[in-house]
């Protein structure tokens, strides 16, 4: 089973990582100036995961692959890191739709 990941940066904002059954992290937050906002990211993303039209597939400058995890209103609410293959990535957007709607929040720190 996956499992977010939380943490407060140096920086004073709080963000979340959503991690595989295998540690692998799969899904990477952008920070939020508060614990509560942070925690609705987390809802957002347990919300609108398992939805495939909420996935922008992209292609990298360097050849690389990722997507991003966008809200019902168009926000970026995740991002994933670079894969080697269009393969790779999707293997990554079935793990997050299969892992983030029942993770449970961990808070790292």
């Amino acid at each position: 089973m996956g499992k977010f990941s939380t943490k407060k940066g140096k920086d004073g904002q709080h963000y979340f990582n959503l991690l595989a059954s295998n540690g692998q992290v799969i899904l990477t937050s952008e920070g939020y100036t508060s614990t509560a906002g942070m925690n609705n990211g987390i809802e957002s993303v347990k919300k609108n995961a398992p939805e495939d039209g909420h996935y922008d597939r992209e292609n990298s400058k360097n050849g690389k692959f990722y997507f991003n995890l966008k809200a019902t209103n168009g926000q970026v609410i995740g991002k994933s890191q670079m894969y080697e293959s269009v393969a790779s990535r999707d293997n990554g957007i079935e793990s997050v739709k299969k892992n983030a709607p029942d993770a449970p929040i961990v808070e790292e720190e």
